[in-house]
């Protein structure tokens, strides 16, 4: 469970993509360091939110064994990470209406930060944010952030009626604070895209487990 400190935070895992680039399926199944992508998120997230909820479409049953509550977008089209937020949105809206939060983060990112939620917040206090992302050197992350609630009916607008589908071009509208993580010894936001992104997340795992 979060520190007490820590705002009510709900979790998401998004792992609504197609996977283009392994050939289809489902990212975080494959398997590293003798453990799937996704216990490895799992491990990560848990111990930082309120609760955790997948967001895939297809069938939900392929992810049973994980035991969470699987939500799909219910805006048509794969338009991306934006739609899984969306549906997180209006899940938390919907089952837990006093947690005012979410944190969205990949489901091929293995290695996240164990401080994630709790920098995040840290960030959105002393900058006054309504959104909050993640970032490494000098890369940006934005489908790894904090989100408000309140802002779900807004988000739904620009997805459906504006058909808007990139992160940035959202989260330029709101007041918006990035917290950056070093890139040494590994960077956390590492994701496995490639077949060949999955021989390096190998080498990753073990220094991860050792640490």
């Amino acid at each position: 469970m979060v520190t007490t400190d820590i705002p009510a935070t709900q979790g998401v895992l998004l792992a609504g993509g197609l996977a283009r680039r392994m050939g289809g399926g489902d990212k975080p199944m494959r398997t590293i360091g003798g453990r799937t992508i996704l216990e490895r998120v799992i491990a990560r997230l848990s111990p930082q939110c309120s609760e955790l909820i997948l967001n895939a479409n297809g069938d939900p049953v392929r992810f049973a064994a994980f035991g969470l509550q699987v939500v799909a977008d219910d805006v048509p089209g794969f338009p991306g990470p934006l739609a899984g937020i969306l549906a997180a949105l209006d899940w938390t809206a919907a089952n837990w209406p006093e947690i005012d939060w979410v944190l969205s983060a990949a489901g091929d990112c293995p290695f996240l930060p164990r401080d994630l939620v709790a920098r995040l917040h840290e960030a959105r206090e002393r900058e006054s944010a309504q959104l909050v992302v993640a970032a490494s050197g000098d890369q940006s992350h934005p489908v790894i952030g904090l989100w408000r609630v309140a802002l779900r009916d807004e988000l739904r607008h620009a997805l459906v009626v504006e058909e808007l589908r990139k992160i940035d071009r959202w989260t330029a509208r709101y007041p918006l604070a990035t917290v950056r993580w070093p890139t040494e010894p590994f960077d956390p936001f590492f994701n496995a895209n490639t077949v060949e992104d999955i021989a390096e997340a190998e080498r990753l795992a073990a220094l991860d487990d050792a640490a």
